[in-house]
């Protein structure tokens, strides 16, 4: 005898709302399935696989259940009665036959990959996917189609729409990589199946250009350092962060927003990158241990070293969106400065750690020295900072940057 339970339940993840959905849960074979129903409710307005009397609608909803529950046992019925034996899959296609899966719209499965985000803290990937989302459906204003509707020649006239808007190829790219995994994650999740897959034949490759390797001259860097902030006191912060940055091994922006005064320590900084996770241990150089100066002597109501998050204790969308901010402030005025001294290159926050990569590279430091001490995975990512152009501890190749 094929044997299988079945019960409803509550999902464990909360919804965005607080509520919780509402699941029907098999189990085979010490395996277990979740089916969601389509009906949410407050943990509280449930109790033995039905709605309490404070949940809206109990009464109706409640036969809703008990329909649900007899469908699923003549599904299991039906598998003995043949004397078939039978997956977790195959039940719930017998139980939830593909068009209903199907009938999800792309719409809804990205709002709610984006409140999954943000829920999880993934505040940075929640802002990509709400992005590219309203990208997308600015392009096509529909929000009732479904992935079928997704195919390679809907790419190829959302790709015209977006160069179009003067979308370059690293844009356009970016944008349908989180196309790409929004769909992975649908056929995961047995919304579409994965013969309706459009990027078997609309290659994201195509799209992929050399990086712009991005870095100040030497004559360049003396020019900035230059800039006189007494005439200029507006750019003194950018000046600033782009130095110390570029003197504490290319910091990241997000990493310099959050960076604490408890990550000072002595000569030491001492901080977790937020990209990779990545612990680094750098030491303080002179023109670093100046800025630091000069901030430590501000007043202020954070621990924060730089006044960039004027509050403690804000969410990780807060963070996400007052970085998105003051990094558009910082390099307009990085543009400002390059301009008022004379600077061709065209600056943003990240030349400073494409600057940090090729200096050292000038002063003969190795690649792999290069790669590890700005924490890249492998020295391919360290070679798209450097310039194409022809040893001891980290600390003392740093040291180097003093001798310019």
């Amino acid at each position: 005898m094929i044997k299988a339970t079945i019960k409803i339940v509550l999902d464990n993840k909360a919804r965005s709302d607080g509520s919780y959905a509402v699941c029907l849960r098999v189990l085979k074979n010490r395996k277990r399935k979740m089916i969601s129903l389509g009906l949410k409710c407050n943990r509280a307005n449930f109790n033995n696989g039905m709605f309490t009397k404070n949940h809206p609608n109990y009464q109706v909803e409640n036969e809703v259940l008990l329909n649900m529950q007899a469908r699923a046992l003549r599904v299991i019925r039906e598998f003995q009665a043949a004397g078939e034996d039978f997956t977790l899959r195959e039940f719930e296609q017998q139980f939830r036959p593909q068009e209903e899966t199907s009938s999800v719209t792309i719409y809804s499965f990205w709002e709610e990959k984006v409140k999954d985000l943000e829920i999880a803290g993934k505040a940075g990937n929640a802002r990509a996917y709400r992005d590219v989302k309203n990208s997308f459906f600015k392009f096509n204003n529909d929000k009732g189609i479904g992935f079928k509707e997704l195919d390679t020649k809907m790419l190829d006239k959302y790709e015209t729409y977006l160069r179009s808007k003067n979308n370059t190829n690293g844009g356009i790219s970016l944008k349908m990589r989180t196309i790409r995994a929004l769909f992975n994650s649908a056929i995961n999740k047995e919304v579409v199946s994965i013969e309706h897959y459009p990027f078997k034949t609309y290659k994201i490759s195509k799209l992929k250009s050399a990086p712009e390797k991005r870095a100040l001259s030497l004559d360049e860097l003396s020019l900035f350092k230059e800039l006189n902030t007494e005439e200029n006191p507006h750019l003194i912060d950018a000046k600033n962060y782009f130095l110390f940055s570029f003197y504490t091994r290319g910091m990241n922006f997000m990493d310099m927003l959050k960076l604490r005064w408890t990550d000072v320590r002595n000569d030491r900084i001492v901080y977790t990158r937020s990209k990779t996770g990545k612990r680094f241990v750098i030491k303080i150089l002179e023109p670093v241990q100046t800025i630091l100066d000069y901030y430590r002597s501000l007043p202020s109501n954070t621990n924060y070293v730089f006044p960039l998050l004027l509050k403690e204790n804000m969410t990780a969308m807060q963070i996400e969106y007052r970085k998105d901010k003051t990094l558009k402030k910082f390099n307009r005025d990085l543009k400002e400065i390059a301009k008022i001294q004379g600077i061709q290159t065209s600056i943003t926050s990240y030349v400073a750690r494409h600057s940090y990569a090729t200096f050292l590279k000038e002063k003969n430091v190795s690649t792999d020295k290069i790669s590890e001490s700005m924490g890249h995975a492998n020295l391919q990512v360290t070679m798209n900072y450097l310039k194409s152009f022809s040893n001891d501890d980290i600390d003392n190749a740093n040291d180097k940057l003093l001798e310019l």
